[in-house]
């Protein structure tokens, strides 16, 4: 993906104890990124789903009701870690890791050609011994388009 636009600050957090006491605010918007054809059909490739709608420009303005190819979910989910990596960081972490997806809604698909952000909401912060699990409630939106494609409830781990 192409980056545009870089947007707000991220934040830095000291510690995780800090971080937990920012439960509940939101972060974002990330920057734009642009969903381009090349991108489609590369994640197209690498995963073997090589539908039509997706890699077929031409078909997909013919046959789609969507009049043009659209991004798979997954790439969509695929670029959450990008999405959210300016949202803030924490001091002192050596790791950060996805271990999980809650709930995830695709509520309309991503056209090639639109560029997307996204904002991210704290939902937990469960400070262990050796790090942290935090829950982000991720919205992605599309330029010029009212309403999130996007919405996905997150689970990450920061390890120091």
């Amino acid at each position: 993906m192409r980056t545009i636009n870089p947007s707000t600050p991220m934040r830095t957090f000291h510690d995780l104890r800090e971080l937990a006491g920012a439960n509940g605010e939101t972060f974002g918007p990330s920057r734009w990124f642009e969903v381009t054809q090349d991108n489609v059909t590369a994640y197209a490739h690498s995963v073997g789903d090589l539908l039509w709608i997706h890699t077929d420009p031409e078909r997909a303005a013919k046959e789609s009701e969507f009049g043009t190819t659209i991004a798979h979910g997954y790439m969509t989910l695929g670029m959450l870690p990008e999405i959210m990596r300016p949202f803030f960081r924490v001091e002192g972490i050596s790791m950060a890791i996805l271990v999980g997806l809650d709930k995830v809604r695709f509520h309309r698909p991503v056209r090639v050609g639109t560029r997307i952000r996204g904002t991210g909401t704290l939902t937990s912060v469960r400070v262990l011994p050796g790090g942290c699990i935090y829950g982000m409630r991720v919205s992605v939106e599309a330029e010029d388009e009212t309403g999130p494609v996007c919405t996905a409830d997150t689970l990450s781990r920061l390890t120091p």
